[in-house]
């Protein structure tokens, strides 16, 4: 089902990814040439056309960036950018990229405070440097830096001034996030309809209206977009990857070549090497993107999910899972398929006091964790004592200012003792790493947060942790102790202790 048809749109845009250049200029974000090309592979492993690398001539360390991810053979068009500078397209030249990027501003206020050129100096300077770097590129994208404040008849002028020598794509950038979708429009639809070539746009995030601009200049005929993976980018981002392509597949029913089931996994690699967490109201890959709390809204997913979900979006095209959130909104049959998923089935008396304490504890600022259900309803049903499938036996970490961190521990699981060793970024990194070790089957730390409780340098710290198993299987558990990576070790415990819950084929006697 598609709900909107844009008349100036083309069948299919194309998505030309900019993590790697502007992505990388969100403040405090640094990667290194491993992780780099690590992000260029994921990114065209799921269909990304074009990927631009990075700013060659800003450093020798990012000259040797590009030319690595150049070199890396991904599938997708390698992109370097270039100032209107002969020496800057040679440094393009020498990373090896396959296409050039070259950017001018050509708004006053940039023109005149950056630059300081006039606006015939900008005209001549974009002649001649497009004409260069044509003569060893096949493609060449021209941005008018600032293109949403430059008068829009010098815009056209610059724009095609490029054209002329030589630029195969051109790119109107909303460059300070400034443009709403209407005046988007209207500009797009007149550069389309005055620049004789394919148009690109790049919009920021300041106004939280990138992705609505970036749509916007869709419906009015641009065929390629600019996006980074979680939205990274100067101040407060760009248009998102993920939500550009959903909406345009899904809303638009235009075609973009994206392997959109890879798109979770994609904004959880780069989130982990940026240091950013994804936000858990981030559509479509965060955590509360296909999580239901509510209990109507849980009833009805439970029912049909598309009562309350897209329905044209659901969580497995990209990647996700679908979850019912306990809570103090929670419903009954959110709670008893939460139940029934570890074999617990209370009778309606016991669910009703079940429900009464889960939500006594919300209403007093508590997050309700799986394993904190479970507890109440072991106690309500009377099924305590259920031996638990992993035990930790001992612990012991090795940690300094001149050590790798290295953590052993001693578990006991399904009966049998295992001994793991392991090393991390930290000694809860390595205690985490080493319990996985220990376990039968994979599992993945999808979440971990602290907080502490208590003040003073004896902290107590409270541990929330949630994991993941092969097949979906999702639960947290949560833990305090005044040692966080005891506390860490035993929410680690509890949560894996609920997926060997659900994973036996019989209910707990």
């Amino acid at each position: 089902m598609v709900f909107f048809t844009p008349g100036n749109a083309r069948k299919n845009i194309a998505i030309f990814d900019t993590t790697l250049r502007d992505g990388e200029q969100t403040p405090g974000v640094s990667f290194t040439i491993d992780q780099k090309v690590e992000i260029a592979r994921q990114i065209a492993a799921i269909g990304v056309r074009t990927i631009e690398a990075g700013f060659p001539a800003s450093s020798a360390d990012e000259l040797e960036a590009v030319r690595t991810i150049a070199a890396a053979g991904t599938g997708a068009q390698v992109c370097g950018l270039s100032r209107m500078r002969k020496d800057d397209v040679d440094a393009c030249i020498d990373a090896g990229v396959d296409m050039i990027h070259v950017f001018i501003p050509t708004s006053d206020i940039q023109r005149e405070h950056t630059i300081r050129k006039s606006r015939t100096e900008v005209i001549d300077a974009t002649a001649t440097t497009v004409a260069y770097a044509r003569e060893h590129f096949d493609r060449c994208l021209f941005s008018a830096m600032d293109a949403t404040r430059t008068d829009w008849p010098y815009l056209i002028e610059v724009c095609r001034t490029a054209v002329e020598a030589g630029a195969t794509t051109v790119n109107i950038p909303d460059t300070v996030g400034v443009m709403t979708p209407t005046v988007m429009r209207d500009l797009i639809a007149r550069v389309v309809r005055e620049v004789r070539a394919p148009i690109d746009v790049h919009c920021h995030n300041d106004f939280g209206l990138a992705l609505a601009n970036t749509l916007a200049a869709v419906e009015a005929g641009a065929s390629q977009v600019q996006v980074t993976v979680n939205g990274m980018g100067e101040r407060a981002g760009n248009a998102d990857l993920a939500q550009t392509v959903m909406a345009l597949e899904r809303i638009y029913g235009i075609e973009t070549e994206v392997i959109t089931e890879r798109l979770v996994e994609t904004s959880r690699l780069v989130s982990r090497y940026a240091g950013i967490s994804i936000p858990p109201c981030q559509p479509v890959v965060g955590e509360n993107a296909f999580s239901h709390e509510s209990g109507i809204h849980s009833h009805g997913v439970l029912e049909r999910p598309d009562t309350f979900e897209p329905g044209i979006m659901t969580p497995e095209m990209v990647g996700h899972r679908r979850r019912l959130k306990l809570g103090k909104h929670a419903g009954r049959h959110a709670v008893r398929q939460s139940l029934a998923d570890v074999h617990i089935a209370p009778s309606d008396a016991e669910l009703d006091r079940i429900m009464e304490k889960m939500k006594w504890i919300a209403g007093r600022g508590r997050r309700i964790t799986d394993a904190d259900l479970y507890a109440i309803a072991e106690e309500v049903t009377g099924m305590g004592g259920v031996a638990p499938a992993v035990s930790l036996r001992d612990i012991a970490i090795l940690t300094g200012n001149h050590v790798m961190p290295t953590a052993s521990v001693n578990l006991t699981v399904n009966g049998e003792e295992k001994v793991a060793c392991s090393t991390g970024n930290g000694p809860v990194d390595a205690a985490m790493k080493a319990i996985i070790h220990c376990l039968p089957e994979p599992v993945h730390l999808k979440e971990f947060a602290v907080e502490s409780i208590s003040g003073g340098t004896d902290a107590i710290g409270h541990v929330t942790i949630t994991v993941e198993d092969a097949t979906g299987h999702i639960f947290d558990a949560s833990s305090s102790s005044d040692d966080v990576v005891i506390a860490s070790v035993d929410a680690m415990v509890n949560a894996i202790n609920l997926l060997q819950r659900v994973a036996e084929k019989k209910p707990s006697p």
